[in-house]
């Protein structure tokens, strides 16, 4: 039974984009290591921007420059 997690930046992705991507998970388990799309388990966690950090630095901070 696989387990994934898939961790994102909470600003934006859609319902639609969130179902996609566990789609394609799912299927990409099934393709490539013939796992049961029944028993895959595909958990995306959105994480506000505050509580994230890259190279020292708070996302929130980043996207402020960018």
């Amino acid at each position: 039974m696989p387990y994934v997690n898939i961790k994102i930046t909470r600003e934006g992705a859609t319902p639609e984009q969130k179902a996609t991507l566990i789609q394609g998970v799912t299927e990409l388990l099934r393709d490539t290591l013939g796992k049961n799309p029944a028993t895959t388990v595909v958990v995306i966690d959105e994480v506000d921007t505050d509580n994230w950090g890259i190279g020292g630095e708070v996302v929130t901070e980043l996207r402020k420059r960018s």
